[in-house]
């Protein structure tokens, strides 16, 4: 059987996708039409083979799932509504058959996950790692934006979402096995809370990140834009037991995956003390006069996160 071509890899990926009222014009033409709400939010984001995953241990399904949710979690921290992305996608020509279908499929399930709309993008060949970009829209309708830089001495620091699963699932990968199964799932495709970032920027968070990098890197960002302090109470984490149980075989601390493993695509926000949390979100620390984030009222020692520019 003849391996199929491009055109017919992009019409296996487009073909009978469901479109929302926001796609006037979906995939088929040299660009999608959106109609869209006030202010338009734009985000994007590279996989890269051997940075960001590596395919022995990322199947193609749930690498498509990734893709989308790491881009949406990007919007949802915007306090914006997901719309749509468009996907561009380079791959080598030794591929084994089947992994684009299975891709393809995992990036259909995951928009149906968070709401959005495939409308486009791009297929590419590469010498040898497959380069995934993915640009997610979304929009604010009547709400403003939630930055970086709104957070003010007072607030409380809230979060939203699993923290610490997916570096767990790494060591697990990194030492061959695949148990607990369910730090794995996680490791390959984060659980986004979507919906989350809206319901936060309604009930009137001030400031509001997605976390990417690890929770106290990212914390960070949100210091300096604000000009302020943020302290961590470490107590207010609960270590799950699939947690507990890695740390018991690698000799890790469960702090570490939780406040500085990244990939958790959880959401970080502040709020004014006197707000009402919204369900799913539970506090961690508090804003403050200072500068620069703390756990515990002490610095934290060890990394905060990843660095890709680091050495």
């Amino acid at each position: 059987m003849t391996p199929p071509g491009e055109f017919d890899l992009i019409r296996n990926i487009t073909a009978d996708l469901e479109q929302s009222s926001t796609t006037i014009l979906g995939p088929g033409d040299d660009a999608a039409v959106l109609r869209m709400q006030g202010d338009t939010v734009v985000t994007t984001d590279l996989l890269v083979e051997g940075v960001h995953f590596r395919r022995n241990w990322s199947p193609a399904r749930q690498l498509g799932r990734k893709a989308v949710a790491v881009n949406v979690s990007d919007v949802e921290a915007m306090g914006a509504v997901p719309t749509s992305v468009v996907v561009a996608l380079a791959i080598p020509a030794s591929l084994e058959e089947g992994w684009v279908a299975q891709f393809s499929s995992g990036l259909r399930d995951e928009c149906a996950r968070a709401g959005v709309d495939l409308v486009g993008g791009d297929l590419s060949g590469s010498e040898q790692h497959i380069v995934i970009c993915v640009t997610a829209m979304g929009q604010m309708q009547d709400q403003a934006p939630v930055t970086r830089h709104g957070a003010r001495p007072g607030d409380v620091l809230a979060v939203c979402g699993r923290l610490g699963w997916s570096a767990a699932g790494l060591a697990v990968l990194q030492r061959g096995f695949g148990s607990p199964k369910e730090l794995v799932l996680e490791h390959q495709c984060p659980t986004v809370p979507y919906g989350q970032g809206r319901v936060a920027a309604t009930s009137g968070a001030t400031a509001m990140m997605d976390i990417s990098d690890g929770l106290l890197a990212d914390l960070g960002h949100v210091a300096r834009a604000s000009h302020v302090g943020i302290d961590v109470d470490s107590s207010a984490f609960t270590v799950t037991d699939a947690i507990a149980r890695v740390c018991a075989a690698t000799g890790k601390s469960p702090l570490g995956f939780i406040l500085a493993g990244g990939e958790d695509h959880a959401l970080a926000a502040t709020f004014p003390i006197d707000v009402p949390l919204p369900e799913g979100w539970h506090i961690v620390g508090t804003v403050n006069d200072g500068e620069g984030v703390t756990v515990d009222d002490q610095p934290w020692e060890g990394t905060t996160g990843w660095d890709h520019f680091a050495r």
